[in-house]
């Protein structure tokens, strides 16, 4: 906050605090403290800023209010008091809808951007809000900027895509980026992306003067593919056009987005469910050297016994083949065997699993040893996503003053539905091929949204677009990743980012919380489909 601050200029700072996993753990806070369930990490930042940003004539919009944004809007109330800084605070509410959803944690619908809009143009210099959708941090201070009213769709959109953009902070200025190494930019510590936005919706991507990182057209094409899923990226207030977004490298560490168009919103909202799930515990088996398949049989049978009594709801094992032979270390020497239980029940997944599996140490196969002794079992979560009609929300927005004004929902809506795929280019004719790693033609990125995966893949010339957008199927893309052979694939094609997005449903389980996966959020998927070999033309390497 402090670098974003005092390295340049800025109209208003934006925090995105809450991802699907946070509001799991905000509503446990919340059933030990009914006053607690926002993030007080931001509380802790803002002490040391909130005076910089007074100064600076800079405000603050954040979700950081969680699972409590009145809380969280009363604490700042309070700090600023506590600094004797004159600023005015407002709130968004109107997104929890936990008693609607028995049985749930935390209930949350997706709000946009109008409730912030409305604070701001109240003259809050500070706003907090709960589950708000990531873009609207964005398009909620434009509208209020540039007077935007519901229903002007472009305008919005264009600030739907800077929002998505900026969301993730330094993955948009070379953080987590697939072609780290070509550039000669540090990228040991990024600086933090910004964006300018005008009026006619469009904006130009940039960081500070002097920070470290880089952007360019791939590092903004790399953030734009993240968690998203066709060309339509909808919101409770537009759905964005993806397939129009136009990208253009406007200087160094500038790249220009215009020309996203925007159509009307669904008529539902969408609404993250986090209940928890049960328990789970896990050992983690390390098999050495040699008769690896042996050792495996042996020690699943006798887990498999030592838990018959009680035997847990779920059991899976994985192993993990990081062995090779004739190793010349004895960590390259061994493989990892993993095993995992659930149980709706606490006492079914502890002592039974961490009895059998520390009894087993002098009675199992040669070089028995697990990476840690397992403990007493912990509770995991699991998202959903429920989807209500907009009407059926109450968006409010409450000012400083305590004045509270009701932000209706979308007049009109659009059924979202999935565009037919876009006519392809010619394909690419290559008379010579060599066997090679993909990701030495084509970056990635990836990530989750609930139990699915998305793994955008883009490259950065015409001639490999040619050639990526017919070799790289759905079939193909399941032989690369034999982890997906049986689930379902959907390839959605955006030329204009010279991209594919692939989403793949169900691999991550009931989501991140359950860990139901190594990856539990899919972040290296799109590494390892980069790292997969294909007959790639020798004019593309």
């Amino acid at each position: 906050m402090r670098e974003m601050l005092t390295g340049g200029e800025l109209d208003v700072l934006t925090g995105d605090y809450l991802a699907e996993l946070t509001m799991l753990i905000l509503g446990r806070d919340r059933l030990k403290d009914p006053a607690a369930g926002f993030a007080r990490t931001f509380l802790r930042q803002l002490e040391e800023c909130l005076g910089l940003a007074h100064e600076r004539g800079v405000r603050i919009v954040t979700n950081a209010g969680g699972l409590n944004p009145a809380g969280l809007a009363h604490a700042v109330r309070q700090l600023a008091e506590r600094l004797s800084i004159p600023v005015r605070v407002a709130h968004v509410e109107g997104d929890d809808l936990t008693a609607a959803h028995p049985g749930s944690l935390a209930a949350h619908a997706y709000l946009g951007g109008f409730g912030i809009a409305a604070c701001l143009r109240e003259g809050a210099d500070v706003v907090v809000t709960g589950r708000v959708t990531d873009a609207a941090l964005v398009t909620g201070p434009a509208a209020a900027r540039f007077g935007w009213q519901p229903g002007e769709y472009d305008r919005l959109a264009g600030a739907v895509v800077a929002g998505h953009v900026l969301e993730c902070g330094t993955q948009a200025t070379g953080g987590n980026y697939a072609f780290f190494g070509e550039r000669a930019a540090d990228v040991r510590r990024p600086g933090f992306p910004l964006a300018e936005v005008h009026e006619d919706g469009s904006c130009v991507i940039t960081k500070h003067p002097g920070t470290g990182g880089f952007v360019d057209i791939g590092t903004v094409t790399a953030q734009l593919l993240y968690e998203t899923g066709g060309a339509r990226y909808a919101g409770p207030d537009v759905t964005a056009r993806l397939d129009t977004v136009r990208l253009t490298q406007d200087g160094p560490d500038r790249v220009r987005i215009d020309g996203v168009r925007g159509e009307a919103p669904p008529p539902t909202l969408k609404v993250g469910l986090n209940r928890l799930g049960g328990f789970r515990n896990e050992v983690a088996f390390v098999l050495t050297g040699l008769d690896i398949e042996a050792k495996v049989a042996l020690v699943r049978e006798q887990m498999t016994d030592a838990l018959a009594k009680s035997p847990p709801a779920e059991v899976r094992w994985d192993l993990v083949r990081t062995d090779k032979p004739d190793a010349a270390s004895e960590e390259t020497a061994s493989a990892v065997l993993r095993l995992v239980v659930r149980d709706p029940d606490e006492a079914v997944v502890g002592r039974p699993l961490s009895g059998a599996a520390i009894e087993l140490a002098l009675a199992s196969y040669p070089g028995f040893h697990v990476l840690a002794p397992p403990g007493k079992g912990a509770p995991y979560g699991v998202f959903d996503a429920a989807y209500v009609p907009q009407g059926d929300v109450e968006h409010v927005a409450v000012f400083d003053d305590g004045r509270r004004i009701s932000v209706p929902p979308a007049a009109d809506s659009l059924v979202l539905e999935d565009l037919p795929e876009p006519e392809a280019p010619e394909p690419l004719s290559a008379s010579r091929v060599r066997r090679a790693p993909l990701g030495l033609v084509a970056g990635a990125r990836s990530g989750d949204k609930g139990g699915n995966a998305n793994v955008g893949v883009w490259v950065r010339s015409d001639a490999a677009w040619r050639w990526l957008v017919h070799t790289l199927t759905v079939e193909r893309f399941r032989e690369l990743l034999p982890e997906t052979a049986d689930l379902t694939v959907v390839r959605h094609v955006l030329p204009n980012l010279r991209a594919l997005n692939f989403v793949v449903e169900g691999i991550l389980g009931a989501g991140v919380a359950a860990q139901h996966r190594f990856d539990p959020q899919a972040k290296a998927l799109g590494e390892w489909l980069r790292s997969r070999h294909l007959d790639i033309p020798e004019d593309l390497l």
